[in-house]
């Protein structure tokens, strides 16, 4: 099994090395090529750096991943999981898995999120996919990404003997071990939301906020904060036949 493994965190972030171990020792032959520099919050976006049709490609070795091809690319994860389908890291991969991000990707504000971005955008060329997040907050000194490294890889033979274009989306507690994954609902708005006002300077200032109140029961917000991780089958792009035109 051709495996891409790419975040939007940075080829340095340890999640990525870490789900990257977890494919190889899962017997994968894992590629792993992730934006140069952070691009989180950059959705499906297909922008690079430098010239558009030349893209700076660096190849790595990474931490702990003895023999497994890395590369720096000085682009978005949705670029990155485009030009892995058209064969820019050899063999196109028949899973891509995204992550491990720093943070979660709950609710319908995932479609701004560049890990869960890859995703669908390796779904609708051909790939099954995989995105997977840790609920960590900013104060949090200790990530444990290996805890979601084994909450995934218990989906990695689901996963790929799924229909090709399958996407998921995986959350994990940010603790020292948790149980398998409940399937879950995506939220209208998790925990927290963005809040804009106008600084009175000519910018706008965007803010974070906490929602006071119930989350929606058996959502992926209200199942995470409850500590469990959560597991959501997600439709990429696709018409709407319930719309009357």
């Amino acid at each position: 099994m051709r495996v891409l493994v790419t975040n939007d965190d940075g080829i340095g972030s340890p999640g990525l090395h870490a789900l990257a171990r977890g494919a190889r020792e899962h017997g994968w032959d894992v590629v792993v090529a992730a934006p140069a520099e952070e691009a989180s919050g950059t959705s499906a976006g297909l922008t690079a750096a430098g010239d558009v049709r030349r893209v700076a490609v660096e190849r790595l070795e990474l931490p702990g991943l003895p023999g497994v091809p890395g590369y720096a690319v000085a682009a978005h994860p949705g670029l990155i999981a485009l030009v892995a389908a058209h064969g820019a890291f050899g063999e196109p991969p028949a899973v891509v898995l995204s992550g491990v991000n720093r943070g979660a990707n709950i609710g319908r504000a995932i479609l701004h999120s560049g890990t869960v971005g890859a995703a669908l955008t390796a779904s609708i060329n051909g790939a099954r996919a995989l995105a997977v997040s840790l609920d960590v907050e900013p104060d949090d000194e200790r990530p444990y990404w290996d805890t979601a490294v084994t909450v995934a890889a218990a989906w990695f033979d689901r996963l790929a003997a799924l229909p090709a274009g399958t996407v998921l989306n995986l959350n994990v507690p940010n603790t020292p071990e948790a149980g398998e994954a409940q399937r879950a609902g995506l939220a209208e708005f998790g925990a927290v939301q963005s809040s804009v006002r106008d600084d009175g300077a000519g910018t706008i200032a965007l803010t974070s906020v906490v929602v006071e109140g119930e989350l929606p029961p058996g959502s992926d917000a209200a199942l995470l904060a409850e500590g469990h991780p959560t597991i959501t089958a997600l439709r990429s792009v696709a018409e709407d036949p319930g719309v009357n035109l």
